[in-house]
């Protein structure tokens, strides 16, 4: 195996289209549904890679998932072919494109360089902060990628991987994209709501808004009042636990759901990684909303009650499932195919919460994880009571999904505020009514 320096292979002919004329659209609304915006963004990546010489050293985390690859023949065989077995038609437009990433040594040299940039935000067209997600998206679809992402010595060094970046993130130096030309620019303000200085604690007088790394940034708080909270004093309703888009409502969910499959049933053993109270809901009702990359990401308690168990479950960081064939190619990841699947199998938080109301009994909460955005930190206790409305967690980079689950027996009637459960509605705020136990 080459050593950690090897020597960048130049960058294939260059990528054709322009951000401009690409399509600013967002599958999963974290990556541009355009692959040429993804492939020119790597591109330069692997030019200034190229540009340093010598190149820079990996950092331990790097280096030690190096080691990790290089001492397995498990873990060679797949690194060593997911980069092969992407198909030469995946870039319908830039057939090169195939070559932009040679080699997991390739891979792990951009890797290392991203880890010290924080999240950019630049247009609605040119936007793109995944970087990790951006270096994988292909091979991570391959059949050695999909079996590779699933292993648990390689989630092991990502998860360290993606801490690493996190602590850049909580770092002073990650605040350089926190200006006018960034992320307090009028576009992103708009997509941010608008109203940000009424909506969140933040002061505009001092640098940065008063935000101390990018991480202080993205887990920000709310004005107080911002999110009123709907029907406090009646039990009978339950209030969006995040910021999020209504996705996808599944009745009479079973234990043992094919998860990984075309529609993707829910699959409560996986959901619920295991756990005893599992069996509690079979039969029950789960309902999806989808973050976005712009919504606020503190996690808020539906109900009042008590906090039963509350624990993290580690998952897979890259785990994308096989489709079809190669068709599958051309949707990049992060869109509604895949997020059932990743319920089951991604990082996430993991609340059992007695609502006091016991016409809904025991319920859960679950913040799913995924990519870079899978660091989930609970903020209750087992034992605690809770009111409506009140934080219970919150993501670090993002998140993708959240998940109500209720018992067999607990009528629910939905209010989605005029929007249809899917991959493109419009985001209900958190602590809006989101469903209503009828008298």
């Amino acid at each position: 195996m080459g050593c950690c320096c090897a020597t960048l292979s130049k960058a294939p002919a260059e990528v054709t289209g322009t951000y401009e004329t690409a399509v600013p659209y967002y599958v999963g609304k974290c990556l541009p549904s355009d692959e040429v915006i993804v492939d020119q963004w790597l591109q330069k990546q692997i030019e200034e890679v190229e540009r340093k010489t010598p190149p820079d050293p990996l950092d331990q985390v790097v280096q030690r998932f190096k080691d990790a690859i290089e001492s397995s023949a498990e873990l060679s065989m797949f690194f060593g072919q997911m980069f092969a077995e992407v198909p030469t038609n995946y870039h319908k437009k830039t057939p090169t494109s195939r070559g932009l990433v040679k080699d997991y040594h390739h891979m792990l040299q951009i890797i290392n360089h991203v880890l010290t940039k924080p999240p950019e935000f630049r247009d609605n067209t040119t936007t793109l902060t995944y970087p990790i997600t951006a270096i994988l998206t292909k091979p991570m679809k391959t059949i050695d990628g999909y079996v590779a992402f699933l292993n648990p010595k390689v989630n092991y060094h990502m998860k360290s991987i993606l801490n690493k970046w996190g602590d850049f993130l909580k770092s002073p130096n990650s605040c350089s994209v926190l200006n006018t030309d960034g992320w307090f620019s009028a576009k992103a303000i708009e997509k941010m709501g608008g109203n940000f200085e009424d909506d969140f604690i933040c002061d505009p007088s001092k640098p940065h808004y008063g935000f101390v790394s990018w991480d202080d940034f993205f887990t920000r708080k709310l004005q107080p009042n911002a999110r009123p909270i709907a029907y406090p004093d009646d039990r009978r309703v339950i209030v969006n636990a995040c910021e999020s888009m209504p996705f996808r409502i599944e009745k009479q969910v079973t234990k043992h759901g094919k998860f990984w499959i075309k529609g993707q049933p829910y699959n409560l053993k996986f959901m619920l990684a295991d756990d005893t109270l599992a069996e509690k809901f079979v039969g029950g009702t789960v309902y999806q909303g989808l973050l976005m990359l712009y919504n606020y990401h503190r996690w808020h308690s539906p109900v009042d009650g008590k906090i039963v168990k509350a624990f993290v479950a580690d998952g897979t960081y890259y785990s994308y499932p096989l489709g079809n064939g190669n068709e599958d190619y051309n949707n990049l990841p992060v869109s509604d195919y895949v997020q059932g699947y990743l319920t089951e199998v991604a990082a996430r938080a993991i609340i059992f919460i007695e609502a006091d109301n016991p016409y809904i009994g025991l319920m859960c909460f679950i913040a799913v994880g995924m990519l870079e955005v899978s660091s989930c930190e609970i903020t209750v206790k087992e034992g605690q009571s809770v009111k409506k409305g009140q934080q219970t967690g919150t993501f670090h980079f993002g998140g993708s999904s959240h998940c109500l689950i209720f018992r067999p027996g607990v009528e629910l009637e939905f209010d989605f505020h005029g929007e249809e459960p899917g991959f493109n509605t419009n985001s209900i705020k958190i602590n809006s009514r989101i469903a209503t136990v009828p008298k």
